[in-house]
């Protein structure tokens, strides 16, 4: 049984070095991430899952995950400044975003914004955990017919 004081001594653990087996995801959406989280488990013994913006950098910061799964959505308008908070929580951390949007800006903006993949959410069931293994390659993982669409 684990207590309290084994808890304090993994976030310590946490916060010193990057958790190969940990992912820190990001979305409002309790139905959809229940799913995306199941699916994570198949690969990962630790998944965390938060539903808002502070949550994601509190928990970046504590947990120092290998990958971050975000919902476009969490950036509020503001995905360059939510890509740079989270560099800052958690620099080796992988950053995947997860969109419902497939327009060729979109997916540029959030590439230039230093998103490591974007994975389209119509597409999560067979394209997020080869995201996950490309970006941890230290590839990039975008949907290239999506980006080469004419907008």
């Amino acid at each position: 049984m684990r207590n309290l004081k084994d808890d304090l001594a993994c976030a310590k653990r946490a916060m010193s070095k990057p958790l190969s087996d940990c992912v820190l995801l990001a979305d409002r959406h309790h139905g959809l991430s229940e799913g995306i989280r199941g699916l994570l488990e198949t690969t990962f013994s630790s998944v965390f899952l938060v539903a808002d913006e502070t949550s994601l950098i509190e928990g970046a910061r504590l947990l120092r995950p290998a990958v971050v799964v975000v919902d476009l959505s969490l950036g509020a308008g503001d995905v360059p400044g939510l890509m740079r908070e989270l560099r800052a929580r958690a620099p080796g951390a992988k950053v995947l975003l997860l969109s419902v949007h497939d327009e060729p800006s979109v997916l540029r903006s959030a590439v230039a914004a230093g998103a490591d993949g974007i994975v389209l959410k119509r597409a999560i069931a067979t394209d997020l955990l080869l995201a996950v293994d490309e970006v941890l390659a230290g590839r990039r993982f975008i949907p290239i017919f999506e980006a080469r669409k004419p907008d």
